[in-house]
């Protein structure tokens, strides 16, 4: 298996689509050189941000090669998978493994019924084994959290090297970092709470609002890496401003309009999300403007 280090702020990527619904593959390459500009440690394609559950196998297949291309070795890529049975999770991790991705992302089966724990591990043995890639577990979604004591049963697959906590939970993040954290790599997803996170010693974070403040996370994981407490609580401050402003149920649309705002080029959420209204246009900028991160006039 891959070595490779999986710490520090790794960002998550958008996926731009056009007016058809199509993937603008152009306008990725353009957010992908952004994100490596601003110093990030890692990227993630096809997650939640990049909206994955949406996309088809091959749309998948053909923004990690882009994404693999453009980053050309200069930090890891992570590919991410969200689908809801052991065949078509593998089935699309093999495929990202082929498009050239360093590890995977990989929710737990999350549609209505809830494997048991053995199962759970089960799902995650059989994909690590069909593809010998690092895999983080990405525990997000809020019904289907894989609790402590499964993640801790993960210890016998040795591919699974990481868990993403986010769903919400704080506390499941501090069991999970005094439990398991000489087995696993931690990565915060909580977009609100890095700063915390990485005082009770996470490894880094891995989620959406870095692909907004990609700099300002940078910083903040730095500040508090060197012991710099004033300037951490200043930076959380003005990332949380803009986490406020875009964290909503259409977080596809509320987000790319804020890269928007910061003038970058994010292309349209995908359908049946529509693009951002002016009135939650406006909240965002006040934001943007009041984190320093856009002119004020």
């Amino acid at each position: 298996m891959k070595e490779i280090q999986l710490e520090g702020m790794i960002s998550t990527v958008v996926t731009p689509f056009d007016e058809n619904d199509a993937v603008d593959l152009d306008l990725l390459r353009g957010e992908v050189k952004y994100l490596l500009d601003q110093g990030i440690t890692a990227i993630c394609a096809c997650g939640s941000t990049g909206e994955g559950h949406t996309l088809s196998l091959e749309e998948s297949v053909a923004i990690c090669e882009v994404v693999v291309d453009e980053v050309a070795g200069r930090v890891p890529v992570i590919g991410g998978v969200i689908q809801n049975s052991t065949a078509q999770a593998k089935r699309y991790s093999i495929a990202l493994k082929e498009a050239g991705v360093d590890a995977l992302q990989v929710t737990p089966v999350h549609y209505v019924f809830a494997p048991s724990p053995e199962e759970t591990v089960a799902h995650y043995r059989e994909i690590g084994e069909a593809t010998d890639l690092p895999i983080v577990l990405y525990n997000v979604v809020p019904w289907a959290l894989v609790p402590v004591g499964t993640i801790e049963m993960l210890r016998e697959v040795p591919q699974v090297v990481a868990v993403k906590q986010s769903g919400g939970d704080i506390h499941l993040l501090a069991d999970l970092l005094h439990r398991v954290r000489d087995r696993f790599t931690i990565l915060a997803a909580l977009d609100d709470l890095h700063y915390p996170a990485f005082v009770m010693g996470a490894h880094g974070a891995l989620a959406a609002i870095p692909t907004v403040t990609p700099r300002l996370s940078v910083e903040l994981w730095d500040a508090v890496k060197a012991g710099d407490h004033t300037k951490a609580l200043e930076l959380h401050e003005r990332i949380l401003t803009v986490w406020r402003a875009i964290d909503a149920p259409n977080l596809p649309a509320t987000l790319k309009a804020a890269l928007e705002l910061l003038g970058r080029s994010p292309g349209l959420p995908r359908r049946p999300f529509a693009p951002a209204t002016e009135a939650e246009r406006e909240r965002i900028r006040a934001a943007l403007r009041k984190a320093n991160l856009i002119d004020r006039t």
